[in-house]
C-alpha cells in the first residue's frame, strides 16, 4: 500500500540536490473544532521561516501565519519543532468548506518550497477522526488511540518521516504497533513506548489521513 504523504521535491542548483516536504494529502475536522497538521522538512531548512499559505495554486496563494509573525485573527498558529524538524499548523473554528493549503518554507537563495494538502470542514461527524489528536504515555508502558470512521480501506499507522505498519501488527522504530479494527471504529495500541517514541504519527485510511502527536514521558511514577 502507498504511503498517503503529500512530498514535494524541488531541485536546487546542483543535480542531485533536493529539498522535501512531507504532510498529509487529506484531513477531515468538524466545524467549530481545532486540528493540528504536522508539515515535516529536511535538517538545512531549521533556521528558515515557515508559513501556511491558502490557495489551489502555490503563486498566487494567501499566507495566513509564519514561524515569524502570528496570526491575529486566531484561526491559525504555528510552531516549529527545529529537534524534530516539523512545524505544526492548527486551525480553529473554520468555516464548513473544502479549502486547500501549503506547508512552505522561505528559502534564501531561490524560490520557496511547498506541498499541498486538502482540509474538509463538515457540519457532521468526520469520516476519519480521532478522540484525542495530543496523546502522552511513560517509558515501557503504552497508550491506545480511539478512532472513528464511515469510509472503506485498508488502515495504516505511520510514522511523519519514517516507516509504516499495514498489516494488524507490526513495529516503528522499536515500538510495538497493533491495529484493531471494527466496522465503524478502531484502535491503534503503541506498546513498549521509549522516550524516542515521540513524535507525529499519521493514520490512514481510504483518501483520508488523521495527524496524532504521541509524548512519552519518563516514567508515571518519576518525581523530581
Amino acid at each position: 500500500m502507498a504511503l498517503h504523504l503529500s512530498v514535494l521535491l524541488l531541485f536546487a542548483g546542483v543535480t542531485g540536490i533536493h529539498s522535501i516536504i512531507q504532510t498529509v494529502t487529506k484531513v477531515s475536522v468538524k466545524a467549530g473544532r481545532s486540528i493540528s497538521v504536522p508539515c515535516r522538512y529536511e535538517s538545512q531548512h531549521t533556521h528558515h521561516v515557515k508559513y501556511l499559505c491558502r490557495g489551489s495554486v502555490f503563486k498566487s496563494c494567501s499566507t495566513e501565519v509564519k514561524t515569524n509573525h502570528q496570526n491575529s485573527s486566531g484561526k491559525f498558529s504555528i510552531s516549529d519543532d527545529k529537534h524534530q524538524r516539523i512545524f505544526t499548523v492548527t486551525f480553529n473554528n473554520l468555516p464548513v468548506g473544502d479549502s486547500h493549503y501549503w506547508c512552505a518554507v522561505e528559502m534564501n537563495d531561490g524560490p520557496d518550497i511547498a506541498v499541498r494538502f486538502q482540509l474538509s470542514v463538515t457540519t457532521g461527524s468526520p469520516q476519519l477522526s480521532v478522540d484525542h489528536q495530543e496523546i502522552t504515555g511513560f517509558n515501557g508502558d503504552y497508550v491506545t488511540i480511539h478512532f472513528e470512521s464511515n469510509i472503506s480501506g485498508e488502515i495504516q499507522w505511520c510514522r511523519l518521516g519514517s516507516a509504516c505498519v499495514n498489516e494488524m501488527s507490526g513495529s516503528i522504530d522499536g515500538t510495538r504497533v497493533t491495529i484493531n479494527a471494527n466496522v465503524a471504529d478502531f484502535t491503534v495500541t503503541l506498546s513498549g513506548l521509549r522516550t524516542e517514541s515521540s513524535g507525529w504519527y499519521l493514520c490512514n485510511k481510504g483518501h483520508l489521513q488523521m495527524p496524532v502527536h504521541v509524548t512519552v514521558k519518563e516514567s508515571k511514577y518519576h518525581t523530581t
